[in-house]
């Protein structure tokens, strides 16, 4: 049996107890932290807290040919992720692969930024649109290469009056990982923006959220023009742009945001 289990927001102790006892009751520990991280905790933290070794995975090793799969067969094998078990499509693709070779999967949920930052910005979870990330320019052929899709999904969202959550990349190097900053992404959005010849958000409102699920939680909403210098510290960070607002999400973010009260305005 597969078991993905869903570690919740910042650090060890953001699993459920359910979960908790899955990770315990299992033969192996496997884990990936490639498509978000526990900014609150190391590998080791994690393991003194489970009581088990957990190996980490690669993007080969789960979106490649997952030959540790073949292990759940005849054992108990437990799948862990930062946030909810089934955000990413990565996963679900491997619980279809799972499938197709007959080996059980279960479920365990747990807390995810989709959802956490409503609560921590006040913007109403049924009224976002589809999601997209901003990830890291690159150079092809000596120019500096911005992909426009997230822009896209942006103007789409904003044209049907639903707010819009991006998601900003993390670059994993020899070097080290890189982890792109909401500084970045409103500076990339509005470059997006510039290219496509086009004004739409020029003064417009833009909330920063950091450490969702960490004592130091940062939430910030401001233009996007003025994010682009506002110390958020580390990571993790998740850009939201929001459409047209309730008179409740406009007082939420004024109280809990520090938006402006000129551009936090019921419309």
């Amino acid at each position: 049996m597969l078991i993905f289990i869903g570690l919740g927001l910042y650090d060890e102790r953001d699993i459920s107890v359910k979960g908790l006892d899955a990770v315990r009751a299992a033969d192996k520990v496997y884990a990936e932290f490639y498509t978000s991280r526990l900014m609150g905790a190391s590998i080791e933290m994690l393991e003194a807290l489970y009581g088990k070794k957990i190996h980490l995975l690669s993007r080969t090793d789960v979106e490649g040919e997952p030959v540790w799969l073949e292990e759940a067969r005849n054992k108990d094998v437990a799948f862990l992720v930062g946030g909810d078990a089934m955000v990413s499509t990565t996963h679900l693709d491997l619980r279809l692969r799972a499938a197709e070779l007959g080996i059980k999967t279960v479920l365990i949920h747990s807390s995810s930024i989709v959802t956490a930052v409503s609560g921590l910005c006040g913007l109403q979870n049924y009224r976002f649109g589809r999601s997209t990330t901003i990830p890291f320019p690159y150079v092809s052929r000596g120019k500096r290469i911005i992909p426009e899709t997230p822009y896209l999904v942006l103007k789409e969202n904003l044209a049907r009056n639903l707010h819009t959550m991006l998601f900003l990349d993390i670059q994993c190097a020899d070097s080290g990982e890189r982890f792109m900053t909401v500084n970045e992404g409103a500076a990339l959005l509005l470059e997006m923006q510039d290219n496509a010849g086009e004004h739409i958000l020029v003064d417009h409102l833009g909330v920063g959220i950091a450490r969702a699920g960490a004592p130091d939680a940062v939430v910030k909403a401001d233009r996007l023009s003025c994010l682009k210098s506002y110390d958020f510290g580390g990571p993790l960070h998740i850009l939201l742009v929001p459409a047209k607002l309730h008179f409740m999400e406009a007082k939420a973010l004024v109280a809990l945001a520090e938006a402006p009260a000129d551009l936090a305005r019921e419309e």
